[in-house]
Parts: structure tokens; sequence; C-alpha cells
């Protein structure tokens, strides 16, 4: 048993049900003790309730008020969460989702219920957590990936279904660092949806990748009784032996009785649906597909003042690098890798200015096309989850490889040494974060801002 924390004394926090169009005021009291805000992750809201300290609101303190008002214009899966110190509080237990629904009934496919899932983890030896950085964050080169991974909190998922249910889960990844592939073996799974929308089409995957802040939305068919495992499958690399070992973590269970679902949706379910809707709006940001990036972010990283036998290990390290790292392969140089040693870094090609000296404008209106390459050749690369604040974005292309299956998005996974083109709908005026998700790289300087100016 640990002491967390927690919205309203619950982990995760009151699920916030509304119907989209709808505008709420939440009126939030920091209890805890650390100075603290609240970022509501995705949403196209207005730029005073963004919950960004030094940007749009300061620092709620131990004991003080902030008053939020959020509009809801898309539906979909969202989260709130703190954007201060996020490395400690969310990995502590401060993350909530929001669940949009649209007005149209027929939105996503029939099915008998919705779950919603927050993944995330925890570090942990014997019966303590490991201690977090109080200057500053710690296990800045990796994250800290946890050992002990976590379903709505909880280490032992459980669900009961009825034979022929339809299962329509909506997954929120709300780990510091740790990227999943989730499935549930013997299961058929139909991706519908991401951060901001649906999929132009419905289609069956063995297994759905989330990147931490990403959301999927995804419908999941029990024809037979049983007990079948929510698991999660990796591929994890060792550092010291050089060795890769398939990870296979069950994070629960779902039990099938034999009691027929009513009414039956199977025959729905396996029907692949197109969504015209979603074509229809996104035909005319089609011309933006192919001209040359506006912007281009280069992601990498510097270090100084490491301990000496991190460096070594790290300059053996450079024969190879994991595209994306599941685990992590070297917990202890990651834990001797604090804020102070590591500064992760956004670089505009086009200046060279990094990080917070990045001020980029924009008209409100304008379609961006931003480039983002993330440098194999530094001293340690990694994945980057970029989440852009306010708006919303299109994955055009993967290293020169269009992508076929469109659906907006707020957060992209960008792997080592990938290239992702990407398209910013700058529809929403204000200044907005842009920032890798992964809480200890945020915390070691990986951000930047995009003002959308008001069109005159």
């Amino acid at each position: 048993t640990f002491v967390m924390y927690g919205f309203n004394g619950q982990v995760p926090g009151p699920r916030i049900r509304v119907a989209q169009n709808a505008t709420i005021t939440v009126r939030f009291h920091n209890r805890i003790d650390l100075p603290t805000t609240v970022h509501w992750h995705g949403v196209r809201l207005d730029n005073r309730s963004d919950g960004v300290p030094g940007v749009t609101q300061d620092p709620v303190p131990p004991g003080g008020d902030f008053t939020y008002t959020v509009h809801f214009p898309d539906a979909g899966i969202y989260w709130y969460h703190p954007h201060v110190r996020e490395d400690i509080e969310q990995a502590m237990g401060l993350y909530g989702n929001l669940l949009v629904d649209s007005p149209d009934t027929a939105y996503y496919s029939p099915a008998d219920r919705d779950v919603s899932l927050m993944l995330s983890d925890l570090l942990i030896h014997a019966d303590t957590l490991i201690p977090f950085g109080r200057e500053a964050p710690d296990f800045v080169l990796m994250g800290r990936v946890g050992n002990v991974l976590l379903v709505n909190g909880e280490p032992d998922y459980a669900l009961s279904v009825h034979r022929g249910e339809v299962v329509r889960f909506f997954l929120t990844d709300v780990a510091n660092a740790r990227t999943w592939n989730l499935s549930i073996p013997g299961v058929p799974l139909k991706l519908l949806a991401s951060d901001v929308s649906r999929f132009e089409r419905e289609v069956m995957v063995p297994s759905v990748i989330l990147a931490p802040a990403e959301r999927y939305v995804v419908a999941a068919e029990f024809d037979r009784p049983g007990r079948y495992p929510l698991v999660n499958a990796v591929q994890a690399i060792d550092h010291y032996r050089g060795e890769f070992d398939a990870e296979v973590d069950t994070l629960g269970w779902v039990t099938v009785d034999s009691t027929p679902a009513a009414p039956d949706y199977r025959a729905a379910f396996r029907v692949l649906r197109a969504n015209p809707a979603v074509s229809a709006e996104i035909a005319r940001y089609r011309p933006y597909f192919d001209r040359p990036p506006d912007k281009r972010i280069t992601l990498t990283v510097a270090t100084s003042s490491l301990p000496l036998p991190t460096v070594q290990f790290m300059s053996v390290d450079t024969a190879y690098f994991h595209p994306v790292e599941w685990t992590d392969g070297m917990p202890e140089m990651n834990w001797l890798s604090t804020a102070r040693e590591v500064r992760w870094i956004l670089r505009d090609d086009s200046t060279g200015k990094e990080n917070e000296a990045i001020d980029w404008h924009v008209r409100q209106g304008s379609v961006v096309k931003l480039r983002i390459y993330n440098d194999p050749h530094s001293f340690h690369p990694m994945q980057h989850p970029i989440h852009l604040h306010g708006q919303r974005m299109l994955v055009v292309s993967r290293d020169g490889v269009p992508t076929r299956d469109l659906v907006w998005k707020d957060t992209v996974l960008v792997p080592v040494g990938s290239t992702v083109d990407v398209l910013i709908d700058a529809s929403n005026p204000g200044a907005w974060m842009l920032h890798c998700h992964i809480a200890e790289h945020l915390g070691a300087g990986m951000m930047m801002t995009l003002h959308v100016d008001p069109s005159r």
C-alpha cells in the first residue's frame, strides 16, 4: 500500500463525460504539497485554461485555487493531468479521462459497453517507491520506466463480460515514459479512433501501440466463454549483455461467461466501416500533403558532468539503438542521469535555436507543415512522443511513406532515426506548448512555444 496523489481522492481521477460542444467550469483547489496546474490534454480549448505555468497561468500553490473553463469542440477520448513536475505528480496518480460524446448515435460501431483503461506504471523496490528528484527530475536518459504495471491505478485488472459481447475500450497511456504494445490474445480487435477523431477507415489489428499521452479507441469481440489475458508484449533489450528478449506482461484478465449477450452486435463488429465525414473534412488539407515543410525541428540531446562509467558505457552502446525503447535496459545508469546533467533538445533547423528559445508565430487559420527528425547519432537517442497543445494535426508521412488511413492527432510518436511529417491545423489562437511527453524529457528542457496569432 502506498500513499499517492489523486484528483478528488481517487486514482484515476473522476471520468468526466460530456456532450460534444459542451462547456464546463472546473473549480480547482490544490491540497497537495507541491505547486501544480491542470492541463486538459488534447482539447482545443480557450488558451487561458490550458494549464501551462509560465505560458497561460502561474502555478497554483499548495492551498491555492484556480477556475478553468473547458469547451469540448471534438468528440473522442481526452485526459487531464498536471503541468508542473509531471515526473512526480503524474506518476503519483494525478490523471483522469475526459470522454466526449458525439451527437451522432452511430459515431462508433455499436458495442455493449464502454470501458476506459488508463495505463501507467510505478518504479518500486520491495515496499518502497523509488525516490523522485527534489530539485530536478531523475531517470532523465530513458525516462522513469516502472517495474509494476497498472491499469486504472491497480496491478490486477479484471473485467467480466457475457458471451458475444462487444466491448469498446478507450485506451490512454498516462505513464511517464513507457510505450505499450497492448493486445488480448484470442480476441479480435477493431481500431476505431485515436486522439481527436475517428480513422478514415476501421481496420482489424493484432495489437495497439500507445506512446505516452496517446489515446486509441478499439472494439473487442468476446465470442467464446473463457479467460483472456490483457497483455503488453514487447521486445526488450538488455544493453549490458547486448541481448534481445521477448517480454510479455499480463496486466489483467477478461472473464467471459456462457450467458449470451443481448442485443447481439457481433455481425456489426465484423463490418469494417468507412467514415466519409472524416475523409471529407481532411480533403481540404490534401493539397498541403506534398508541399515542402514550413518548419523543421531535430530531436537530440546534450549531456555534461555525467559519471565517467556512464559515459564510457554509452560510448560503447552506440553500436545499436532500438527505434523504440520498450523497457529500461540500463536502470542503474538511467537513475544517475538528472536534468542537471542531461538536456533533451528540440532544435529549429532554420535558426539553430533550441527549446524555449524557439518562438514560432503562425497566423490563425493557416496550415503548417512540420517535419520532425529524430537524430540517431546523439549521445543516447530515444523515441519521443511529441505533443502539441490546443491544435490538431495529421501525420501525413513517416520516412517518406504516405499515411493511408488518416486520423486527427495531438501526439505523435517519433522513433529513433525517423522523419515524420505532420500538418498542423492552426485554428485556435494563443500561445501553445509543443513538447516531448516523456515527463523526464520535458523536465529536462524539451519544450517550445507555438504562437497562433489571431487573424485580422
